[in-house]
């Protein structure tokens, strides 16, 4: 397997951003195999560049990408942000472990989940029912 990768670490930011528009930035780095320092300073940058627009939603920021904005690369720059999106996501759609998702969620056996994992609110109905989350 080669130690070198086809996307840069901004366009795998910003593919997790268009997977799930309120990730974390932990998450971001987790993800994409950099620090969360790291994941920082690209989430700016793309800000900055006008690659994206952050808004604050509580305690969390959510991200609007621009997808309209032709991509930074001299042999691509006919090529648009969202053109690129479309072409790494499923059907234009973003996807966890392959699976189309809203906001990073995904339908699982009619439970919704967050990265597979069962949510908290369906964890707490299950143990209501006396029964172990995600069965």
């Amino acid at each position: 397997m080669p130690t070198w990768t086809f996307l840069s670490n901004h366009a795998l930011v910003l593919l997790a951003i268009a997977n799930d528009p309120s990730v974390r930035l932990r998450d971001i780095g987790d993800q994409v195999g950099i620090t969360e320092r790291a994941a920082h300073r690209i989430v700016t940058e793309l800000d900055e560049g006008g690659y994206l627009v952050r808004e604050r939603e509580g305690r969390r920021n959510r991200y609007k990408i621009t997808r309209e904005l032709p991509l930074p690369d001299r042999l691509a720059r006919d090529r648009r942000i969202g053109d690129l999106l479309k072409l790494l996501m499923r059907d234009g759609k973003p996807t966890v472990d392959g699976k189309p998702t809203v906001d990073g969620k995904v339908k699982v056996d009619g439970k919704v989940t967050v990265d597979g994992k069962v949510t908290a609110r369906d964890g707490a109905m299950a143990a209501r029912h006396g029964r172990r989350p995600g069965r």
